[in-house]
């Protein structure tokens, strides 16, 4: 009778700890919080972690903040992950806290192939503005301003830096700083009236389909070589994969290109949900859940591929 009861609680004991093994992540690993930076190119690719994250069981969730915040935020185990570190434009901003330790660069990036630096309407271009040596000529037409986004933006730091140090002549432009879609807006007016416009320009986005816009050549100083050439990475609390090893995987895992941003910020822009907009991307195109799933359990700790397929119909 002992050795029976014995057997029975031994058995219960080690079907308790395969159970715990087999499970994905604790409860406090569930939620997982992005940041979103209000860029399109970040809802495109919050969206897609989210479709997927929610496919396998978790509960994700993105919160609205500026750069600084989103770094802060993720020091503060408020938020998880960010997926839109673009370097070199954000370097002087992430590295620092990077080498002391406070945060962790992912590798590999999550997209190459991206671009960032100022770009005019090619009306204007065919006019002669050409390069950032020809802005100092053009700036009365321009009313000596350069549109950029929102505050804090590695973007922006970059031109305000060009504009303090009288980088190309520039000393005396303003930089006028908003948001992203309002920028948009302005590009939108300036075009329609055919009214000289410099602008923070970037791919994937597709402001590439929507205007007629020429980007810059000549500031390498700025934004760094072949119109500033672009790597995205991801940002995460350097302790994330210890204390969600699952759910920090997946994170890891993320991998992005220029096209498929593009297609799904088409319908981000016109103010579709970038969430739903991730699962009809993904239903469409079923082997990128290869990249993405490999190594990862549901948060439950079953088989990762099986449940992402079943939720999006594939």
């Amino acid at each position: 009778m002992r050795k029976a009861l014995f057997y029975l609680a031994f058995s219960g004991l080690a079907f308790t700890s395969l159970s715990t093994f087999a499970a994905g992540d604790s409860e406090q690993c569930k939620s997982i919080r992005l940041a979103d930076l209000g860029w399109a190119d970040n809802a495109a690719n919050n969206g897609v972690t989210m479709a997927l994250a929610e496919s396998l069981g978790y509960a994700p969730s993105k919160t609205l903040v500026a750069v600084p915040i989103a770094l802060g935020s993720i020091q503060a185990d408020k938020l998880d992950a960010f997926l839109d570190y673009w370097s070199p434009s954000l370097d002087p901003t992430v590295m620092p806290l990077v080498k002391e330790g406070k945060l962790l660069k992912q590798q590999p990036p999550n997209m190459t192939g991206a671009k960032y630096t100022l770009a005019v309407p090619t009306y204007l271009a065919d006019q002669g503005l050409h390069s950032f040596q020809d802005l100092a000529k053009f700036k009365d037409q321009l009313g000596g301003k350069i549109y950029g986004i929102e505050p804090g933006s590695g973007g922006n730091s970059s031109l305000k830096k060009m504009i303090e140090k009288n980088l190309y002549g520039l000393g005396n432009f303003t930089l006028v700083e908003s948001s992203e879609a309002a920028m948009r807006l302005e590009v939108s007016r300036a075009i329609a009236r055919k009214r000289p416009i410099v602008f923070l320009g970037w791919a994937p986005h597709p402001m590439n389909l929507e205007f007629k816009m020429t980007y810059l050549s000549g500031g390498d100083e700025v934004f760094g070589p072949d119109y500033g050439a672009a790597t995205v990475y991801t940002v995460t609390a350097p302790d994330y994969a210890a204390r969600c090893p699952n759910a920090a995987k997946l994170i890891s895992n993320m991998r992005f290109d220029t096209d498929m941003e593009s297609e799904i910020m088409v319908g981000v822009l016109d103010k579709k949900d970038p969430v739903m907009l991730a699962k009809e991307w993904i239903k469409r195109n079923p082997a990128w859940l290869e990249k993405w799933l490999g190594g990862v359990t549901t948060f439950d700790g079953k088989d990762a591929m099986s449940a992402s397929r079943a939720y999006f119909g594939i």
